[in-house]
C-alpha cells in the first residue's frame, strides 16, 4: 500500500484518527474532517515509538497492521484459531504474555492466534475445568482473572528458548541459518543522492550476504538467502519471515545499510525482537549483543548499541532473529569503508564469530574479537578429509 502521510484525505485517514483517539494518542475530532494533519502525524510517530516500529510519521503497511491490531483489548472478543487467516491483535499478544507468565508454551508473544497458542489455551482449560476447545471466551477469561502466575524466577519462555538453543551443541555443522539481504528487486534501498556511489544499499547488502554465505557454508552450516542478486520481484518483510519459517532455520540475520539526513550520523546498530513492556526473544537479544560487539571490535565502527523492535521481520520469525544496520551510506567515513571489500570481509568475520559464540554455553564463552574464523573453516576441512 502507498504510505498515508500528512496532507492526505479520505476514509482511511478518518479510520486512523479513530484508532489513535481510542488509544488516547489523539484528541477525538468533533467535526467530519478527514485530513491527515500535523497532530495526526505526531500521534502516529508516538504510536510507532511506543510499538517499536520505524518512526517516520507515515502509515505504511506495517504501521497500518499494527494500528488495526492495537484496537483490540483482551476480553472484547472471543479468540480462536482461524484457518487460513489467523486472528491478530493486541488482545492476542496480551493473552500470550499472560499464558507465558503462567508457564504455558505459546511460543513467542507475536500477537497471532496460531496452533501453538490454541494448544496452550486448551491445556490451561483442561487444568481449570473449562471446556477444552482452545478458544478464549468469557469462561476462559474468568479463569484467567482468578489465577496468578505459576512460574517464578524468570519468564518461562526465556528459559525454554535458551535451554533449547544450548542443547543443540557448539558445533556449527548441520545447523541452518537464513541470511536476508535487505531490499532488492525494484527496491534499491538507500541510494546516495548525489550519485557519486555506484553501490545501492540493496547491492551492498547482497554482497555482504554472499560473503557471509560462503564463510558459514565453509564452517559446515546449511545456508539459505532470502533473495538473489537479480532484480526479481520484491519480498515484503512479512514474506521474508514466512519464508524463514518454512525453511525451518535455526538463526535469521538480516543485513542492511542505513542512511540519514544528517551526514554526521554513522556507526552500526543491531536490532532484536522486543516490546515496550520487556517481552523479548532472549536468544535473539543475545545474538544481537554478540553481533554488535564483534563488529565494533573488529571494524572500529561507532557503537550505536542494540535495540528492541517489534518489526514483523523480527516478531514473526520463529527462530532467533536480528537485523544489522552496517554503517551509513550518508556518512563519508562509513561510505569509504563499506566500498572497500577488505572492510566488508571484516564485517563478515565479525558476524561469523558471533554465530559461533551463540552456540557456546554461556559459561564457556570467549572474549570478543578472540575467535579466528579461519580456524572454523580449517576444522571442517580437516574433518571432511578424515
Amino acid at each position: 500500500m502507498r504510505p498515508i502521510r500528512r496532507g492526505d484525505r479520505g476514509p482511511a485517514v478518518r479510520e486512523i484518527c479513530t484508532i489513535l483517539a481510542g488509544l488516547d494518542l489523539l484528541v477525538a475530532r468533533r467535526d467530519d474532517s478527514d485530513e491527515f494533519e500535523a497532530a495526526t502525524e505526531h500521534a502516529v510517530r508516538t504510536f510507532q515509538q511506543l510499538r517499536g516500529l520505524s518512526v517516520d510519521g507515515q502509515v505504511g503497511a506495517e504501521t497500518w497492521r499494527a494500528l488495526d491490531a492495537a484496537r483490540w483489548r483482551l476480553g472484547a472478543r472471543t479468540l480462536y484459531q482461524a484457518i487460513p487467516d489467523s486472528l491478530v491483535g493486541e488482545d492476542v499478544r496480551t493473552l500470550q504474555e499472560r499464558m507465558l507468565e503462567m508457564g504455558y508454551d505459546v511460543g513467542r508473544a507475536d500477537g497471532v492466534y496460531g496452533a501453538r497458542t490454541a494448544r496452550a489455551v486448551a491445556q490451561f482449560q483442561r487444568e481449570v475445568g473449562v471446556t477444552s476447545d482452545g478458544a478464549c471466551g468469557p469462561h476462559t477469561m474468568n479463569a484467567l482473572r482468578r489465577l496468578g502466575r505459576k512460574v517464578i524466577g524468570g519468564r518461562p519462555q526465556w528459559l525454554r528458548e535458551s535451554d533449547a538453543f544450548q542443547q543443540s551443541g557448539p558445533d556449527l555443522v548441520g545447523k541452518m541459518i537464513i541470511i536476508d539481504p535487505g531490499h532488492g528487486g525494484p527496491d534499491p534501498g538507500f541510494v546516495v543522492p548525489d550519485g557519486t556511489l555506484r553501490w545501492s544499499e540493496a547491492e551492498l547488502a547482497y554482497d555482504l550476504a554472499a560473503r557471509l554465505e560462503g564463510r558459514l557454508a565453509a564452517a559446515g552450516m546449511r545456508v539459505h538467502l532470502t533473495r538473489g542478486p537479480a532484480p526479481t520481484a520484491q519480498l515484503t518483510d512479512l514474506a521474508r519471515a514466512h519464508l524463514a519459517n518454512e525453511l525451518g532455520g535455526d538463526l535469521f540475520i538480516s543485513l542492511h545499510i542505513d542512511g540519514h539526513a544528517n551526514p554526521e550520523a554513522d556507526g552500526v546498530a543491531t536490532y532484536h525482537y522486543g516490546t515496550d513492556n520487556g517481552v523479548t526473544s532472549t536468544v535473539g537479544e543475545r545474538l544481537a549483543g554478540l553481533v554488535q560487539r564483534e563488529i565494533v571490535m573488529r571494524t572500529g565502527l561507532r557503537d550505536c548499541q542494540t535495540h528492541a523492535k517489534t518489526w514483523e521481520l523480527l516478531r514473526l520469525t520463529r527462530m532467533p532473529a536480528v537485523r544489522v544496520e552496517v554503517g551509513y551510506l550518508t556518512s563519508a567515513r562509513d561510505r569509504e569503508r563499506l566500498t572497500n571489500p577488505l572492510f566488508r570481509d571484516q564485517v563478515i568475520e565479525a558476524v561469523v564469530a558471533a554465530v559461533q559464540r551463540m552456540y557456546y554455553p554461556v559459561d564457556q564463552d570467549v572474549p570478543t574479537g578472540s575467535i579466528d574464523v579461519r580456524e572454523l573453516r580449517a576444522m571442517v576441512v580437516a574433518g571432511a578429509r578424515a
